[in-house]
């Protein structure tokens, strides 16, 4: 009996990961969990295989995909060039939520790097991940693997989010429990001169400047496409703001004046709880940085599902080991940018 076209969740096991790598062999993608987010992975050496990940996702063709591989060793087959930044950096950091852009080998794709001349490689380090990345890989094999979601949209912690992304998809996805970091890779170019960070995340610059003994430069316009980089990305599909304290809690006055009837909204605070307000619901999350990496998609998704008018979250603090924080959640709210201004012009006529 042929299997309808819906995803499907499969536990771990030793028989589940050997039907996954199958899959994989045979050009199709899985959903597959490591410790940043849910991925989307296929051989990242069959450009048919690569391309059913754009196509599932909706994902712009130059737009270039990470490369997931079983160890730093693995990963030198994909460089054409490995630096002794590399070297550090994967002897600190991998297996982690990592990836380091270096200068690609002549058999990588220009499907996974959207025509670019370098390429992103990252050794997850959740189990199941290396399970079947080393029962898959052989020298110049490795995974595609961007997050499993639908491109733009909040990237999926949970194997049921995946599920989710993709109810009409023919998809195995591997369940391998709630992300344990939540956000995605710092990645991290070092196929210049100077090392960058490109996308900051769970390894913090403070980290990798001391591992390498020396600053970070700065991010410049000659820099390498990468995953996430786009104004508008990880954009739950309710209009979502971001304000800074002191005008959250005037617009929280705004709304316990004003006797407002319309859609209830949601505010996400981190430093204070709030009074109740009319059509109001306040969720405040603890004020350190890793619980809000952790969390911050699973509740938007979740929030997504019960249909309010409008989310607003505090402002997270501007100190470095926040910057992954601040980065996804200013581009969750880029497109909603212009909705910021006439909505609180609209509520701070109330006061």
């Amino acid at each position: 009996m042929k299997r309808p076209n819906i995803p499907f969740i499969e536990l771990p096991t030793d028989e589940n990961v050997s039907r996954a790598v199958a899959w994989l062999r045979a050009g199709e993608v899985i959903g597959l969990p490591t410790e940043t987010v849910y991925g989307l992975a296929a051989d990242a050496s069959n450009v048919d295989a690569v391309t059913k990940i754009f196509s599932a996702k909706g994902r712009p063709v130059d737009h270039p995909l990470i490369v997931h591989v079983a160890s730093a060793e693995a990963a030198k087959a994909w460089a054409a060039d490995w630096p002794d930044a590399a070297d550090k950096l994967a002897n600190a950091f991998w297996p982690g939520p990592m990836t380091l852009i270096v200068k690609r080998a002549a058999h990588v794709l220009d499907a996974v790097t959207g025509g670019q001349d370098t390429v992103g490689l990252r050794v997850p380090s959740h189990p199941v991940a290396q399970d079947v990345l080393r029962l898959f890989s052989s020298e110049h094999q490795g995974l595609a693997a961007p997050s499993a979601n639908q491109f733009g949209q909040v990237s999926p912690t949970t194997a049921a989010h995946v599920a989710a992304e993709f109810p009409d998809r023919l998809l195995l996805i591997l369940d391998g429990g709630a992300c344990e970091v939540g956000v995605e890779s710092t990645i991290i170019d070092v196929s210049g001169v100077h090392v960058r960070v490109l996308r900051p995340g769970r390894v913090r610059a403070s980290e990798i400047e001391q591992v390498l003994g020396a600053p970070l430069a700065e991010y410049g316009e000659d820099a390498p496409r990468v995953s996430g980089a786009l104004a508008s990305h990880y954009a739950p599909k309710t209009q979502t703001l971001m304000l800074a304290t002191a005008r959250l809690k005037m617009q929280l006055r705004a709304f316990r004046q004003a006797q407002d009837r319309g859609p209830m909204r949601c505010v996400i605070t981190h430093s204070f709880d709030a009074e109740p307000a009319p059509r109001v619901r306040v969720i405040r999350l603890a004020a350190d940085v890793e619980t809000w990496e952790r969390e911050l998609y699973a509740l938007l998704r979740a929030l997504d599902e019960e249909r309010y008018g409008t989310l607003i979250i505090e402002a997270p603090p501007e100190t470095p080991e926040w910057d992954a924080v601040n980065d996804r959640i200013q581009r969750a709210t880029q497109r909603d940018s212009d909705a910021t201004t006439s909505s609180d012009t609209a509520d701070n006529a109330a006061q």
